[in-house]
């Protein structure tokens, strides 16, 4: 087994649970056993909480929730938890506010994704921009949320921003999309030097002959560095006569040159397979959005939406996935590419 190390602030009270007794099949990552950590109607008003984005924060948690509230429109909420496992939510929507302190709320706003770079906070989610596109608001202290511009012009979706900057820039996934329940899509990099002008767009990777990912794939959980690469978990779709199937997938990328991917694993880490993954508002998902990793001992709570109605953790060690993407990688050339055409 390799020794990766990962080059992050220790966590300690990281949530975990061992892996359970007997052979296990497919990829080292496993369930928590008290599944799903949310259910339905987890606050007043909201019937769903879904596809939402943790973290440490002090000595405890937070996190951006996807609310879909009781008349079926999606909004971000505010949640706290000791042990990032049972949590509490604040009853309203965030309250988003503009430069100049002035309410600025989204039409809607869904698939947050919740990430720091060095000193502050960045909230990134789908909302209307004319059409599908990227929201972004930053936050020094959980409590005022100021928008900032979106990054770009319809359509675009899966926004994830890596933890630190590259190269002195601001680095971004995202997918770009249609304005509807896309049927295609690649994951894309972009660069900003301030978080307003995003630029140096390079394509990193699309979908694959791979049944699991055959349709699209999208951003998941902000990237972990590591000493191998960046560790990213994504989403791949394929179709099916019942719809579609959302299975997680790995890939490790180049830690200098992001667009560049050194492995990626042509096998499925996760796919619905429970109850709660495949039954549901929207059955046979597995979305996701976060991880908490510890650095010390190489423990990954990966956090995902179920069926677009739950909350999941799974938990899994870095060298074991590391291992299993590189022993199961396939690297195609378009994804050895800077990215450029």
């Amino acid at each position: 087994m390799s020794e990766v190390k990962m080059l992050t602030a220790p966590v300690p009270n990281v949530p975990w649970q061992e892996r359970p007794q007997g052979p296990q099949n497919g990829a080292p990552i496993w369930r928590y056993s008290e599944n799903p950590i949310i259910g339905r109607n987890p606050v007043k008003g909201v019937a769903r909480i879904f596809n939402s984005a943790v973290m440490p924060y002090g000595d405890a948690f937070i996190g951006v929730f996807r609310g879909e509230q009781t008349n079926g429109i999606p909004y971000i909420y505010l949640g706290h938890s000791k042990d990032a496992i049972h949590w509490d939510f604040e009853e309203n929507k965030i309250p988003f506010v503009d430069e100049n302190g002035d309410p600025f709320m989204p039409i809607y706003a869904y698939d947050p994704r919740l990430v720091k770079v060095e000193d502050t906070y960045y909230i990134i989610w789908c909302q209307d921009f004319y059409g599908a596109a990227i929201g972004m608001a930053k936050t020094t202290d959980f409590k005022t949320f100021t928008r900032i511009e979106n990054p770009f012009i319809p359509f675009n979706r899966n926004a994830v921003l890596f933890p630190r900057k590259i190269n002195g820039n601001y680095v971004m996934l995202s997918r770009p999309s249609d304005s509807g329940h896309t049927p295609f899509g690649d994951i894309f990099l972009s660069e900003s030097p301030d978080m307003t002008f995003w630029g140096k767009h390079r394509h990193v990777m699309g979908k694959t002959s791979e049944w699991w990912e055959s349709v699209k794939i999208g951003g998941g959980a902000a990237p972990i560095e590591t000493s191998e690469g960046w560790l990213l978990f994504y989403h791949g779709v394929t179709g099916t006569c019942n719809g579609y199937v959302y299975s997680i997938g790995g890939a490790i990328l180049d830690i200098d040159e992001p667009s560049r991917v050194k492995y990626r694993c042509e096998n499925f880490l996760l796919t619905p397979e429970t109850w709660y993954e495949e039954r549901g508002f929207v059955p046979n998902v597995c979305f996701p959005c976060a991880t908490i990793h510890d650095s010390e001992t190489g423990k990954i709570a990966l956090y995902y939406g179920a069926a677009d109605s739950y909350v999941g953790v799974a938990f899994t060690t870095l060298d074991e996935i590391v291992d299993y993407i590189k022993d199961h990688s396939l690297v195609r050339e378009e994804d050895t590419e800077l990215g450029i055409r």
